[in-house]
């Protein structure tokens, strides 16, 4: 049942944003709540994480450290790219940069298990990217950012401290400490973070509600071209480099499906609404081309290996 509901997610975003768009007061008085949402959604990560998680990326660092070089190398030039093209307001493309800047998003976790990819590769990605970020995401929007508008790079390292770092370790520790209290409510977990992200989509799409009709198109234009771009490159790049299919497709899908929600949290707190409108549109798209994509890559991969064990019943016994 929860499964289920999960798996419709990108479902709940578009209906969730219509609702708000229409019945935008009621999610734009919970602005406020943006911020804590995104740290228990963090939170609830850190709950999810294992020994063993570390231990993985120990023990082979590569696949992983590609996919996070990419992440931080390849979305925010991605992101500034296609703002520049399409001639995006400066707080447009602050939205764009910071959404390009952000890790990996927890949705992408749920949608490589769909696509038959590498699960514990897309989790110990998530966890490395989010980690690195709190570091390489204020840098970044200094760097890619400091010409057009000016960038509290410290309040925005601490800010990403107190959403992320903090509440990812005490989701952990709980973890490590809390087993069999964490490993009770970790079934409810995935379906808790769709519902609080969903919230944090109806209310930015509630704040730009009287903006979405003047900049959306283009907004949308950009987003899905940093989303698609994202998903390519990830993907080519990492069987350039001679990782396998199952490894690149997961970094593809990792690369491409940022954190939008931390976008949109650092916009509103530091910048505008309309900041945070390519963070809004991007968590709701993201979330439909992945799960499109987990569709093609897991039934693909469901009939090839339907194929090669159908191929070994019928091999003669040894």
């Amino acid at each position: 049942m929860l499964a289920r509901f999960n798996s419709l997610f990108p479902l709940w975003a578009l209906l969730i944003s219509l609702i708000a768009f229409f019945l935008n007061a009621p999610f734009a008085a919970l602005d406020t709540a943006i911020v804590p949402l995104l740290a228990t959604v963090m939170f609830m990560m850190g709950l999810t994480l294992t020994k063993a998680d570390v231990e993985r990326i120990v023990k082979e660092p590569k696949p992983i450290l590609v996919g996070v070089i990419l992440q931080f190398l390849l979305m925010p030039i991605l992101a500034l790219t296609f703002s520049k093209m399409l001639q995006l307001s400066n707080q447009l493309t602050i939205g764009m940069v910071l959404v390009g800047s952000c890790a990996g998003g927890t949705a992408s976790n749920v949608v490589c298990y769909l696509a038959k990819g590498d699960v514990a590769l897309s989790i110990s990605m998530t966890m490395v990217s989010t980690l690195v970020g709190v570091i390489a995401t204020p840098l970044l929007c200094t760097f890619y950012l400091s010409t057009t508008v000016s960038v509290d790079t410290l309040a925005l390292l601490l800010s990403i401290l107190q959403i992320v770092f903090i509440p990812v370790v005490l989701g952990f520790g709980c973890k490590y400490f809390l087993n069999e209290v964490a490993n009770r409510v970790e079934s409810f977990i995935p379906t808790l973070s769709v519902l609080i992200i969903l919230l944090i989509i109806a209310i930015v799409v509630a704040m730009n509600a009287d903006r979405l009709l003047d900049v959306g198109l283009l907004t949308l234009i950009a987003v899905v071209l940093h989303n698609l771009s994202g998903l390519a490159g990830g993907y080519t790049v990492s069987r350039l480099i001679g990782l396998d299919i199952k490894q690149s497709q997961t970094i593809a899908i990792e690369v491409g499906m940022q954190n939008s929600g931390l976008g949109v949290a650092l916009a509103t707190q530091f910048f505008s609404a309309t900041a945070a409108l390519p963070g809004a549109l991007f968590s709701v798209w993201h979330n439909i081309s992945g799960s499109l994509l987990a569709s093609v890559w897991g039934n693909k991969r469901a009939s090839l290996e339907y194929i090669l064990k159908d191929e070994e019943s019928t091999l003669p016994p040894k």
